[in-house]
């Protein structure tokens, strides 16, 4: 059996979803718009969405909403349902965990299945050093912990987050975060002792290489930080909603050698990157870097909350008894469909099933930009990967273009995400479950889409 005989058998979602698009009315149709008109008037405006439907299954690669309509998923929940929607042994888990107890507080009264998904990320994390872990409840919550074990092992305050960089909506992860709208805007002020340095951005650096951009950084970071004051860098191995940014070779290795040789926690931010996306199970294996501290999320437990902190046992158990931890934290139904999420990679070859969604990706997209100059470049790692639009001529950003294709995309019944500081990524996040017949489809539907739209500022 195939991977993708596998994933078709295992995968395709509770309801045994028939894996086809299909459209029954125009998008959204007219229960979706009845339930958005209610959302409108009990959720508050700040709530957003990137398509108004309303969903009713979903399973395999598509979205079946509450008018009938089957949508190919591009999406995943942003990067959350690698093993699927209603993946069965992630089902069957929870459905046997909640008849036991939903709760008790680990750091009241603790449970096996905290440990098991702690051991389990001790050993799939990168290196072979002893290792501790710590779970919360999402991205940004294990980004806020990260850093607070950071200051309490290092006992410095700074902390060096870089340009399109996207770490959460917290407080402190806001100021991590480097783009204004929406994010931030109107929010402030920040938390104190965050900087900001320069990334590896290959399309947009002039031809700059990865050690050129990593000497940038550091030289910025020893200028107006310096690293006696500096706790931890924290970075996404690829860029996330920043526009899925690969770094040039040579990069990460030498921030990370550079923290390294000045007492510098690095922090690698896999919480978009992680668990099989990029046909790795971490992205930084693909650059050959073992980070101090991981932070993981979103594809760790099928869709349900929650996140962690993996690192160097030393820095793990810095902080004081009780100065980790939450009401919420690893909660047993979500570690027991984190367990079985993480069976699912491993069993089902989801890490190869990554890599041949990248083949795909690559062949078709790399089509699309041989044949349309608006395409600049396409980038990412597996099944982690996006297309820069831009004008055909001078080369700026062209969001305007890159939302029509969005939204024509939305219409033709593909869930399609964009992302990138100048809103001109689209960024392709299929489940791994999802079949390649859906997955070319897809990828026709939105090469139809931009053919269709002549470019705005030509």
């Amino acid at each position: 059996m195939t991977i993708v005989d596998t994933v078709s058998a295992t995968l395709t979602g509770g309801p045994g979803l028939p894996q086809e698009r299909r459209l029954v009315t125009a998008i959204p149709g007219p229960e979706s718009r009845r339930r958005m008109e209610r959302k409108t008037q009990a959720v508050a405006a700040g709530v957003g969405t990137t398509i108004p439907v309303f969903v009713a299954a979903a399973g395999g690669g598509v979205l079946v909403d509450v008018d009938g309509n089957s949508l190919i998923d591009f999406g995943s929940g942003i990067a959350v349902t690698g093993v699927g929607n209603a993946s069965p042994r992630v089902v069957e888990a929870v459905q046997a965990q909640v008849a036991q107890f939903t709760h008790t507080c680990f750091t009241v009264a603790p449970y096996d299945s905290y440990v098991d998904v702690a051991e389990a990320l001790n050993r799939l994390t990168p290196g072979d050093h002893a290792k501790r872990s710590a779970l919360f409840n999402s991205g940004a919550e294990a980004v806020e912990n990260a850093v607070k074990i950071a200051r309490h092992y290092t006992g410095k305050q700074a902390v060096v987050a870089f340009d399109h960089a996207y770490h959460g909506r917290t407080n402190l992860t806001m100021g991590l975060t480097a783009k204004n709208q929406p994010y931030k805007s109107g929010f402030g002020p920040f938390a104190s002792e965050i900087y900001r340095a320069p990334l590896s951005y290959p399309l947009r650096d002039g031809g700059l290489s990865g050690a050129e951009a990593a000497r940038r950084a550091i030289l910025h970071i020893e200028k107006q930080v310096g690293a006696e004051n500096l706790a931890a860098i924290i970075i996404e191995p690829i860029q996330g909603e920043g526009g899925f940014i690969v770094p040039a070779e040579g990069f990460l290795p030498a921030l990370a050698d550079w923290a390294a040789a000045n007492g510098v926690v690095f922090i690698a931010d896999e919480v978009q990157t992680g668990f099989a996306r990029t046909g790795a199970m971490f992205a930084s294996e693909h650059f050959g870097i073992v980070p101090d501290l991981v932070v993981t999320a979103k594809g760790i437990a099928g869709g349900l909350p929650l996140s962690a902190v993996t690192g160097r046992a030393e820095i793990m158990d810095a902080p004081q008894v009780g100065g980790l931890g939450g009401t919420y934290g690893g909660n047993p139904l979500a570690c027991v469909a984190a367990l079985a999420t993480i069976d699912t990679y491993e069993r089902d070859g989801l890490v190869e099933r990554a890599r041949e969604i990248g083949r795909i990706l690559f062949e078709k997209l790399g089509a699309l930009r041989d044949a349309d100059p608006r395409v600049a470049e396409v980038r990412g790692y597996g099944a982690m990967v996006a297309i820069e639009l831009v004008h055909p001529i001078t080369g700026e950003p062209d969001a305007a273009l890159t939302a029509r294709v969005a939204s024509a995309a939305h219409a033709a019944g593909v869930v399609l995400l964009t992302c990138g500081t100048y809103g001109n990524v689209i960024r392709f996040l299929p489940p791994l479950s999802i079949p390649d017949h859906l997955l070319v489809e897809g990828l026709d539907i939105v090469a139809d889409a931009l053919a269709s739209i002549g470019s705005v500022n030509a």
